[in-house]
Order: C-alpha cells, then sequence, then structure tokens
C-alpha cells in the first residue's frame, strides 16, 4: 500500500517503513507524527484518489531526527558594474519513518 501526501507545498510518494525528508515541522526526535494531507492512495484494491484530499484518510509517522540540508550558495553578478552578492541558505529538514497508512 502506497499514499501521496502533501508537506511543505511538496508531494511525495511514500509507503509503510520509508524514511523521508521534509521541510521542517516543528515536533521533537522520536514524536509521533499523523498526516491527514493525502492527496492519494494505492493498494491491492485499487486507487482511490482525494478531490484535493482524501477525508479520513491519514499517514502516521516517526521523527527520525531535525536535521539541515546542505549549504546552497546563492551568487549574484552584474558584469562591468562592480555588483557582487554572495549569501548561503541552509534549509532546516525533518526526517520521517512511515509506520501505517490508514485508508478512508
Amino acid at each position: 500500500m502506497f499514499a501521496v501526501i502533501r508537506s511543505g507545498g511538496k508531494q511525495y510518494k511514500v509507503a509503510k517503513d520509508d524514511v523521508i525528508t521534509v521541510e521542517k515541522l516543528a515536533y521533537e526526535a522520536g514524536a509521533s507524527v499523523e498526516i491527514d494531507d493525502v492527496l492519494m492512495v494505492g493498494g491491492e484494491a485499487g486507487t482511490k484518489v482525494g478531490t484535493p484530499v482524501l477525508a479520513g484518510a491519514l499517514v502516521k509517522a516517526e521523527v527520525v531526527e531535525q536535521t539541515r540540508g546542505p549549504k546552497i550558495i546563492i551568487f549574484k553578478k552584474k558584469r562591468r558594474q562592480n555588483y557582487r552578492r554572495k549569501n548561503g541558505h541552509r534549509q532546516d529538514l525533518t526526517v520521517l519513518r512511515i509506520t501505517d497508512i490508514v485508508s478512508a
């Protein structure tokens, strides 16, 4: 059984025991999370698609850790104008382990 969930403006296809990295969620490591923003559930019995979300469908996950992504360098330059700007960014991330998928 698999599900398509939405978290942080992105969509993720998940199955039981998958480990995914999503944008930061406000939970401590070891906490249990219920994601009710389920767009689609598929499995042996067929596929159910929401409009846009499935009512009653739920994905349960466990927070493995809070981490940070790789450093991204932002460099802006306009030639012959002596304009250079260098900036860096590291995104805060949450690592989730999917424990259960509850279909509607």
